[in-house]
């Protein structure tokens, strides 16, 4: 496995699932769709009252979330659609402001604006955060709120990286309600161009000192 670019540890303690992701994401449909393939014994006790809730975030998924350069987030509209897609950005442009909130500057671009419409319905949105080279996927349940730069123009601000260049528009401040991070079945392993220099910079420094020493050779046969 490639070391992480940020090197932040797999969390041990959310390795299983967790009773609030279960609570949202087992419907009455899924269960029985669970229960007709064999499985739904083995996730009875993610339900169970005892059952760690993990809808708060701790210093590992703190970490991981503000790592990312991107995520995928998912609305809903009203008419009953899913609408996914990709939210991209330099590195920790998705803020964590406390363990049940986190936040980023909505940046413009196409001027759709279907996720920011269906939020103004609906205030669920799920995301998922991917750590390719790893293998690692944590996925967020919460309820977005709409902040306008023109209603909130500090906090607009505070959440804009510094020396991006792009026109933010308004504040995503979404409360977490569930987490789970997911086993790296069937994820594949990608690489950004900064995760192949940081992978590949090992290499070229031993080469570096292979040719420094080979130089160091050479020079001292021919003194011989």
């Amino acid at each position: 496995m490639l070391p992480a670019i940020d090197n932040v540890p797999f969390p041990e303690r959310n390795r299983s699932m967790a009773r609030a992701f279960a609570e949202i994401a087992f419907t009455p449909n899924v269960r029985a769709m669970q229960d007709a393939q064999g499985s739904a014994a083995s996730y009875a006790k993610f339900l169970a009252p005892e059952a760690p809730p993990s809808d708060t975030l701790g210093e590992a998924e703190a970490q991981f979330i503000t790592h990312r350069d991107g995520f995928y987030q998912a609305t809903v509209s009203e008419t009953g659609w899913p609408y996914a897609q990709f939210r991209g950005g330099p590195r920790g442009f998705l803020r964590v402001i406390d363990e049940k909130t986190i936040a980023y500057a909505d940046f413009r671009g196409n001027r759709q604006y279907v996720s920011a419409g269906n939020l103004s319905g609906d205030d669920r949105v799920a995301l998922i955060l991917m750590d390719y080279p790893n293998r690692r996927r944590l996925k967020l349940w919460g309820r977005a709120r709409l902040v306008d730069i023109g209603d909130d123009p500090d906090l607009v601000a505070r959440l804009h990286v510094e020396g991006y260049e792009a026109t933010p528009e308004r504040a995503v401040v979404i409360t977490i309600e569930a987490l789970d991070w997911n086993c790296p079945q069937h994820i594949p392993e990608r690489f950004t161009l900064e995760e192949m220099e940081y992978a590949l910079q090992p290499i070229r420094d031993e080469l570096a000192q292979l040719r420094a020493e080979n130089d160091r050779l050479r020079a001292a046969a021919g003194e011989d």
